[in-house]
């Protein structure tokens, strides 16, 4: 049974174990209101909710790219889109909440506080679903922003609607952008000490900004934890977006995800890895691509030497041989580069994978 969460209600739920994704059954359902939305990173935020490892949390989140401060409802006006809808709603709610605040950032849903969860252990999400709330989504360049930041002319914001039954995004008349949703932002809290930080850019050890369009439906995150009880949050939701993010932003839409909480005591890590069915996925993250790509080179040989057992010199040798890495985003200050390590490139396999496509 699904239930709707007053802020900062406290919630426990018993103990849940892996799953089939195809049946899934969310114990919990945050809405993004703004009660349950922060904008910044921080160990003092309080909980909008309480749970324990293995719960299931379904989780609104939205965008509000494209609203002016001075008339937001003529977004809606202008790409007929019905302002009574409950997406457009949501949205003037929360963009008239966001200019009331003394600083502006993106809004988050959270922090969900994980049960038990303490300085050291390991924060294991799984994306189990995650779908768009809204049939259209925002694309938005600037001067001064982007990959190519001295050749945007003028700001322009290009609207793109959605076909969500056929799963694309219609372009234009002729070209069509199979959807792939995924959260952009998504991070456990930094210790108090770090005071508020940014979410625009990601953070090695907490996350945030991450921007990898591979951490969608079926991938599990891990965080390795800051602060007593984690406090998770997600936001920036995506439709679709390139490797790179080349422009100002991808297709930012609205998303409801389902994620699943684990609390691992047994996996200390001291960076952001991720997994999917086929791959295992490093990252490296620094203003300088090539820091960062020097840094997703080192953590990937890291990985394969603990958990696979490789010499110095196999590792970095397979890395040339076998694994791809690959820009992430250029465009948000920090920069990302990732590795997809094929999880069949090793015959001792590992244990069943959580989610079946």
């Amino acid at each position: 049974m699904r239930h709707h969460i007053p802020a900062l209600l406290i919630l426990t739920f018993a103990m849940a174990f892996p799953l089939d994704a195809q049946t899934i059954k969310p114990d919990f359902h945050l809405r993004s209101i703004p009660e349950n939305t922060v904008m910044f990173l921080s160990g003092e935020n309080r909980p909008i909710l309480k749970i324990k490892s293995g719960a299931i949390v379904e989780i609104d989140t939205i965008c509000l790219f494209g609203m002016s401060n001075d008339s937001p409802e003529q977004f809606f006006t202008d790409n007929d889109i019905p302002i009574e809808a409950p997406i457009a709603k949501e949205m003037l709610a929360m963009k008239r909440w966001v200019m009331a605040q003394p600083a502006s950032g993106t809004t988050m849903t959270g922090p969900i506080y994980i049960e038990g969860a303490v300085p050291g252990d390991t924060l294991e999400v799984r994306v189990l679903d995650i779908k768009s709330r809204a049939n259209f989504g925002v694309n938005t360049n600037r001067p001064g922003s982007g990959g190519i930041p001295d050749l945007v002319p003028a700001p322009y914001t290009k609207v793109v609607k959605l076909d969500l039954a056929r799963n694309v995004a219609k372009f234009s008349p002729t070209i069509e952008v199979p959807l792939h949703q995924f959260q952009g932002r998504m991070a456990v809290s930094p210790v108090k000490a770090r005071c508020n930080l940014p979410s625009g850019p990601p953070y090695p050890d907490i996350g945030g900004n991450m921007d990898n369009k591979y951490l969608g439906k079926g991938a599990t995150i891990y965080f390795p934890v800051q602060v007593d009880g984690a406090l998770f949050q997600t936001g920036d939701p995506h439709a679709v977006q390139g490797n790179g993010e080349v422009g100002q932003s991808a297709l930012e839409s609205s998303n409801t995800v389902t994620m699943q909480f684990i609390l691992r005591k047994d996996m200390p890590i001291k960076r952001v890895e991720a997994e999917t069915p086929t791959h295992y996925i490093l990252m490296g993250m620094d203003r300088d691509l090539n820091v960062a790509a020097h840094d997703a080179v080192a953590n990937t040989v890291e990985f394969l030497q603990n958990r696979k057992g490789l010499s110095f010199s196999d590792a970095l040798s397979l890395g040339s041989l076998a694994i791809d890495f690959e820009v992430t985003e250029i465009v948000d200050g920090t920069k990302g580069i990732h590795s997809l390590v094929a999880k069949s490139l090793f015959k001792d396999k590992p244990s069943a994978y959580w989610y079946r496509p």
